[in-house]
């Protein structure tokens, strides 16, 4: 018998810099939702360790939540589906307002001779990443992003577990 294909939802963020809180945002909101009992939903803020040790437990996708700058309009989702052996493509692209960011996780997750599975980013375009004031809240564009981000990991979520069961994900 096929053992079910689990899902690793992993959120990461700052919540005092701002957008950097998407991550950790959306993380929160799926977790209030029902989802399947193969998915895990957890937010890493910026515990990179927590996070590097829960992608190398077996899961067959990590889905990454996170900003992620690629010059479009503050609030823009992406869905990014980036090679495990070309991390240095991804560096440029993913938030590093904290001091984790999920190219260093991969990198550690590598080194310890992990594997992530098949692996999925999330981001949202940030408008504001660092304030003097330490804020707390998501810009209104990234706010209103989140919605939709959800929309979209529901809807990957679905098509991953609905993959030919016989077939790796």
């Amino acid at each position: 018998m096929r053992r079910s294909k689990r899902i690793l939802i992993a959120g990461v963020g700052n919540i005092f810099l701002g957008d950097d809180a998407f991550g950790s945002e959306v993380a929160r909101r799926l977790m209030q939702r029902a989802l399947p009992p193969e998915v895990h939903v957890r937010d890493f803020g910026i515990s990179v360790y927590d996070l590097a040790y829960a992608m190398m437990d077996g899961y067959d996708a990590t889905i990454l939540l996170d900003t992620t700058a690629l010059g479009q309009s503050p609030g823009t989702v992406y869905l990014i589906e980036p090679a495990f052996d070309e991390l240095d493509k991804l560096a440029s692209i993913v938030g590093n307002a904290h001091s984790m960011t999920p190219v260093n996780v991969l990198q550690m997750v590598r080194s310890l001779g992990g594997s992530p599975g098949k692996l999925y980013l999330v981001g949202c375009e940030p408008a504001t990443l660092e304030s003097d004031e330490g804020s707390m809240e998501l810009s209104e564009s990234v706010e209103a992003a989140v919605p939709r981000a959800i929309e979209r990991i529901e809807s990957l979520v679905m098509e991953l577990l609905s993959v030919n069961q016989n077939a790796e994900i």
